[in-house]
């Protein structure tokens, strides 16, 4: 699962990237003429993998992992027929979700394209890009839509009818500076619009990039749409702390008074907007966390560790993390009668410890 890091100039996009990987790539390394982006995958944080591990002693600990992709800083004047830049779409019509960076922080030293901070306003003409590019991809599809349907058959007329009619539904909502993420739509029109790799259908996570001197009163801001969260954090303090030991990191946070990282609560909140939780598997072996969408049942979420135990599926044996963690340990869990035998179609929940009986 891919994450892009979208932002205007000087957002401090490329330093929130290195807050989230750990990394160590220069922060004006767009302004001096890179055009590739900046690719890094991230461990989702997860205490429950370190009780397990305490639990179960595994020679390996494997964490979910997400990837981020640094693009370069959007400008705005799509509505003056300038446009995001080919290459930038292509990124991020990629992605699965976009993380949208913010600045909250005053700096004279490096300046805002706009020449104030104003968050709402930037946010507003970001977003404005991204529909710009929406816009356009539905009035070119409306124009061959149009002259294809006058020549087909019946059948197929009524299957282009029913998306010329969604995307002129999705073209008004757009006009109107709504999203496509929060357009109501069924689970045969969201198939419908699949292809078009919709920028503002995308989920979003807006992250507002404060000054150290905002850490104890952090600024806050409505984004009222579906699939989209707000969070914030000091790109500059979370990237020094992401460069320091375990022992380090807790003095850092004790001087500032952070209780922890930024990082780890934007991470999660990425993850959680891509619609994925974990399943755990816990042995001597390894202790593994492993992304399933939300609603999916135990014999997909089988094949998600190997095709082989999806096509011999006999049952899940389930215990619940909290259920194992009272009970402190397997064999406990059993006799307190928290360890269940669950079916094919039994939706697996997050934190679900899954032992998986097939047939070889």
């Amino acid at each position: 699962m891919k994450l892009a890091i979208i932002g205007l100039a000087n957002s401090g996009k490329t330093t929130v990237f290195n807050a989230l990987t750990r990394g160590t790539v220069e922060t004006t390394a767009y302004s001096s003429g890179q055009l590739e982006p900046n690719l890094a995958m991230v461990k989702v944080p997860d205490k429950r993998l370190e009780a397990l591990a305490l639990m179960f002693k595994p020679r390996k600990v494997t964490y979910a992992d997400v990837q981020y992709v640094d693009v370069a800083g959007i400008s705005g004047g799509g509505q003056q027929g300038g446009g995001l830049p080919p290459a930038l779409l292509n990124y991020l019509g990629t992605a699965d979700a976009l993380l949208h960076v913010v600045r909250a922080f005053a700096d004279e030293t490096v300046p805002h394209p706009e020449g104030s901070v104003d968050m709402a306003r930037d946010i507003a003409t970001v977003d404005l890009e991204l529909i710009f590019s929406d816009l356009a991809i539905i009035e070119k599809r409306l124009t061959r839509l149009t002259a294809e349907i006058t020549k087909m058959a019946t059948k197929d007329k009524e299957l282009r009818i029913a998306e010329r009619d969604l995307l002129l539904r999705l073209q008004a909502a757009l006009e109107a500076e709504t999203p496509i993420r929060n357009v109501e739509m069924s689970d045969e029109e969201e198939r419908m619009i699949r292809g078009y790799q919709f920028l503002t259908a995308k989920p979003m996570l807006v992250a507002l990039n404060m000054g150290e001197d905002a850490i104890g009163s952090p600024p806050t801001l409505s984004y009222p749409f579906r699939n989209s969260a707000v969070v914030a954090l000091c790109g500059k303090i979370e990237a020094e702390l992401s460069q320091l030991d375990d022992a380090d990191t807790e003095s850092f946070m004790a001087d500032l008074g952070i209780s922890a990282p930024a990082r780890d609560v934007v991470i999660q909140r990425s993850y959680e907007l891509l619609g994925l939780i974990s399943f755990l598997t816990a042995g001597e072996d390894e202790v593994r966390a492993w992304p399933i969408r939300r609603d999916t049942p135990a014999v997909e979420a089988a094949g998600t560790i190997h095709s082989d135990i999806q096509k011999g599926f006999i049952r899940a044996e389930t215990v619940a993390y909290d259920d194992l963690m009272s009970a402190g340990g397997m064999a406990e869990a059993k006799k307190a009668g928290t360890v269940r035998l669950e079916g094919k179609t039994y939706i697996v929940l997050d934190g679900d410890i899954c032992h998986f009986r097939f047939n070889k």
